[in-house]
């Protein structure tokens, strides 16, 4: 059966999910989770929530999907004990070093991978897998048919957002909010300012960030028959009423499989931006995808109506079936669940009937009454002898005392094993000034200035390197170079890039620079070593202990940490950081070049959009691919305070070249060696001085 998964971002939104139907719900315990906007519960409330749901047969996954700094280790480690020891069904995760303590703390709950660590292909889910997660929430960027081959083949379970808000870029790979505002998507504070309006080269009242919300309740038959284990509704951030609408529409859509026009115009009164989407679904991507939230006036009726189907209801959600046995020595009750779980209780002895004597039916009639309760009655059975009869208070608290046995005996849940996290050795990492290490974009960055310095490392992108292989044959015997490839890459992609990989390792290059987990398997297989770029989020000790585990040369360390966690971080595996370059904020598999004039202009000039502040973002292709990267507009420059720089551990700092033409490039190359002065106007120290909020 299809796992009907609803948002929980409160104790009220909890119960409109349950009360209209959800299979389970998803919600977050104290900040770390995606959604601190969100009321959220505390670790008093989550034992309430968790034995509500339980008592209704409802599953209870913990969101856990934030990163988490060194300091706030203890306090993850401790949430994890707290909640396994309530008996959540499923923790959600995002933190490479937060899978490792779910499985170290309490190994026997589930660990769910978050939409936020990116995983788009199979070779992800099968990295996953390997890791111990026993289910995969999909990037909401893949298409049917991508969706379809993955379940087919994955060892684990696949669950996939059906209805709510989509990010314009793919989810942890948004930096956008937190490189403007100090409000991080990884840390859970997102500002949402893909909302916002923007124009091309000037500041125009349009929204080519701002997607409609998905939809994919016209697929559900579908999607059910391709093995997705798990529909996800999004809304974690809105009222009670949103949830219990969707939860409610979706429901009857998987129970009686029909889809009506009321049932359309519901989730449109709940919410929409100018409609509904199902363009990645579709593989149907392009401006029909885009969509505002227009304000209109609140229509009270209809969210009474929402409220009254969780509001001091019981809507009777788990089958039951009573067992009687009536004597004149006594009465005895069994109810029994879904599960198997039966509780039985004692009577009053029965009276001798004057007049008409308590019949099967009667008494199934009397005791099958559980309105009010979580329970629904299925079936009774009674044998009872001739001549006796009970009051209806007796029948009625036979019932009452046995239900409350039940309710008691399914809240309880066996309480598991759970274990202290094992500590690991702390690395300081190198002494003195940081390597060099560069990035370019495109060939004509390739300068002969650049080649002379000999940076420790080059990292050159796949497609240059295997669109001309004598460029190749010769920059491997002037420079150290590493292929940097896309942080995105479909499995329809895999073949191509594997393609590529082989033909420039027999030119000489040896490893890849890797920023998304569905790529360190097909990486591996081809016998190259590999780098770990930004994209996999290292944030803490723990992540850079995984690093050294998965074999990884070195790591780059998240740019929205400080000086002093990066100083403080173990560095188990030589680490470097980005010194120098436009920060990449968004990855988008919508073509933001192509949204300006809805033709593909991939190879010309660079586009920027400009919000309504004069800040301009560049855009730049995703290497061979039609996607888009969106750029910051001011230049991360820390040429200036390399001896800063030097006291921190650091394997290497990086110079990431990406709209610079080949002028530009060396004048920041001499800049690193005789450093030019910080220019605020054009340039930023970006989170390593400020941090986030």
């Amino acid at each position: 059966m299809l796992e009907l998964l609803s948002p929980a971002g409160s104790m009220e939104a909890l119960k409109a999910a349950v009360q209209n139907g959800a299979n389970a719900v998803y919600l977050g315990c104290g900040t770390f989770n995606a959604r601190q906007g969100a009321k959220n519960f505390t670790p008093q409330t989550l034992t309430e929530a968790v034995r509500y749901c339980h008592v209704r047969g409802v599953a209870v996954h913990l969101t856990l999907n934030t990163l988490v700094s060194d300091r706030e280790t203890e306090d993850v480690a401790a949430l994890i004990r707290h909640a396994a020891i309530c008996g959540v069904d499923a923790f959600i995760v995002q933190d490479l070093s937060v899978i490792r303590l779910c499985r170290q703390i309490a190994p026997r709950v589930p660990i769910h991978g978050s939409t936020q660590l990116t995983v788009h292909s199979l070779p992800g889910v099968q990295l996953c897998a390997a890791w111990g997660m026993t289910r995969v929430v999909l990037s909401r960027e893949l298409s049917w048919e991508e969706i379809r081959y993955i379940c087919k083949n994955s060892p684990i379970e696949i669950e996939i957002f059906a209805h709510g808000a989509l990010c314009m870029s793919y989810s942890g790979q948004c930096y956008l909010s937190a490189a403007i505002g100090g409000r991080s998507g990884n840390r859970g504070r997102c500002a949402q300012p893909c909302r916002q309006s923007y124009g091309y080269s000037r500041w125009e009242n349009q929204f080519p960030l701002s997607l409609k919300d998905n939809c994919l309740i016209g697929y559900l038959k579908e999607i059910e028959d391709m093995g997705v284990a798990s529909i996800k509704l999004e809304g974690r951030m809105k009222r009670p009423e949103y949830v219990a609408a969707v939860t409610g529409v979706y429901r009857q859509a998987l129970d009686k499989k029909i889809l009506t026009e009321a049932m359309l115009d519901t989730l449109m009164k709940a919410f929409n931006r100018q409609g509904f989407t199902d363009g990645y679904y579709a593989a149907e991507t392009g401006k029909a995808m885009f969509g505002i939230r227009e304000e209109k006036k609140e229509d009270n009726e209809w969210l009474k109506s929402m409220r009254q189907t969780y509001e001091a209801v019981e809507n009777g959600l788990v089958d039951v079936t009573f067992k009687a046995e009536i004597t004149a020595q006594g009465s005895t009750l069994t109810v029994t669940d879904p599960e198997g779980r039966q509780c039985t209780v004692t009577g009053p002895r029965p009276e001798a009937a004057r007049r008409l004597p308590l019949s099967e039916d009667l008494f199934a009639a009397r005791i099958g009454k559980t309105g009010g309760t979580p329970y629904n009655c299925i079936g009774v059975e009674a044998a009872i002898d001739d001549g006796l009869t009970m009051s209806a208070a007796a029948i009625n608290g036979l019932r009452r005392d046995a239900l409350d046995q039940l309710t008691a005996l399914r809240a309880r849940r066996e309480v598991p094993k759970v274990l202290r996290p094992r500590k690991k050795p702390h690395h300081s990492g190198f002494h003195g000034r940081p390597q060099l290490t560069v990035q370019v974009t495109n060939a004509n960055q390739l300068t002969p200035k650049l080649l002379a310095m000999k940076p420790a490392v080059l990292y050159v992108p796949l497609h240059i390197l295997a669109k001309d292989l004598r460029l190749c044959r010769d920059l491997t015997r002037k420079a150290n170079v590493v292929a940097a490839l896309p942080r995105i890459c479909h499995d329809r992609e895999l073949e191509q890039l594997r393609f590529d990989l082989r033909a420039v390792r027999q030119q000489g290059v040896k490893a890849a620079l890797v920023g998304n987990l569905g790529l360190m398997i097909p990486v591996r297989e081809l016998g190259l070593e590999i780098h770990g770029d930004f994209g996999l989020n290292i944030y803490n000790s723990g992540s850079v202990d995984i690093a050294k585990e998965l074999e990884l040369l070195s790591a780059t360390l998240s740019f929205e940490m400080t000086l002093p966690q990066i100083r403080d971080v173990s560095k188990a595996v030589p680490c470097e950081i980005l010194a120098y370059g436009r920060l990449p904020l968004m990855v988008t598999e919508n073509c933001l070049i192509r949204g300006r004039s809805g033709e593909c202009g991939c190879q010309q000039a660079t586009t920027r959009l400009m919000d309504k502040t004069g800040a301009d973002f560049p855009v730049i292709k995703d290497g061979a691919n039609c996607r888009s990267v969106l750029l910051n507009g001011k230049k991360l420059y820390w040429l200036d305070r390399q001896e800063d720089l030097g006291k921190l551990g650091l394997w290497a700092t990086r110079l990431y070249f990406t709209t610079e033409n080949p002028k530009e490039v060396d004048q920041i190359l001499g800049s690193y060696v005789s450093p030019t002065p910080f220019d605020p106007g054009a340039c930023t120290r970006g989170l390593y001085l400020r941090g986030l909020d």
